[in-house]
Formats: structure tokens, C-alpha cells, sequence
């Protein structure tokens, strides 16, 4: 099976940015897509990137569009999300997901998630 391994969240300010990093412990990670997603308390989990098997093509969600970059190094079977100019809304716990599925913005489509790494942004 496989295993995701969030690292990299932490408290910083307003303005600030942060390296997240998800850490595959299969090969085959590298045939799949894969998301970050968030989740704050009390919401549903929101889609923030995604990017494809080769790294090819990226996707990201309205509200980071512009500020979050994502990237993968398959040889080290390694996604990144690098989180700048951050905001207070910004504040959830990060997942990192590996997609099955054919929409890279649907949790469904994933179905391997980490434990999450928590995000927190200060005014």
C-alpha cells in the first residue's frame, strides 16, 4: 500500500511562505497524479493543486492560483507545494493525496492520503 508523509507546515506570518513536502514510500507513485489538499476546522477538504504523473501539467485552485506552486521529483518520489504570500484563510491542514480517479479537484479521486501537516498564517 502506499504511504504519504507530510512535512514542512509550521506558524508564520502573513506575507510569508513555506515549503511543504509529501514523501511516497511505493514506485509507482511516479504513474500517478497527485493533489494537496486543505482543510480547516469546520470545512470540507478544498482542493489546492495538482499536478500530473510526469509533472507536465499543474493545476491549482481559485484561491491560491498565483501564490502556491507545486512540483514533483519522481526519483525521489517527492511532491512539493511551495506556499507563498500567505494569508490568514490560508490557515488548514495540508494533505497530501495520491489520484486514481480522472478529476485532479475531487477527493473521491484520490485514495491515498497523508496525515496532513498543519499550516498556520498570522495576521
Amino acid at each position: 500500500q502506499e504511504r504519504l508523509v507530510e512535512s514542512g507546515g509550521g506558524w508564520v506570518q502573513a506575507g510569508g511562505s513555506l515549503r511543504l513536502s509529501c514523501a511516497a514510500s511505493e514506485r509507482t507513485f511516479s504513474s500517478y497524479g497527485m493533489g494537496w489538499f486543505r482543510q480547516a476546522p469546520g470545512k470540507e477538504r478544498e482542493f489546492v493543486a495538482a499536478i500530473s504523473w510526469s509533472g507536465s501539467s499543474t493545476y491549482y485552485g481559485d484561491s491560491v492560483e498565483g501564490r502556491f506552486t507545486i512540483s514533483r521529483d519522481n526519483a525521489k518520489n517527492t511532491v512539493s507545494l511551495h506556499v507563498n504570500s500567505l494569508k490568514p484563510e490560508d490557515t488548514a491542514v495540508y494533505y497530501c493525496a495520491l489520484m486514481t480517479g480522472g478529476d485532479y479537484g475531487l477527493p473521491s479521486e484520490y485514495d491515498y492520503w497523508g496525515q496532513g501537516t498543519q499550516v498556520t498564517v498570522s495576521s
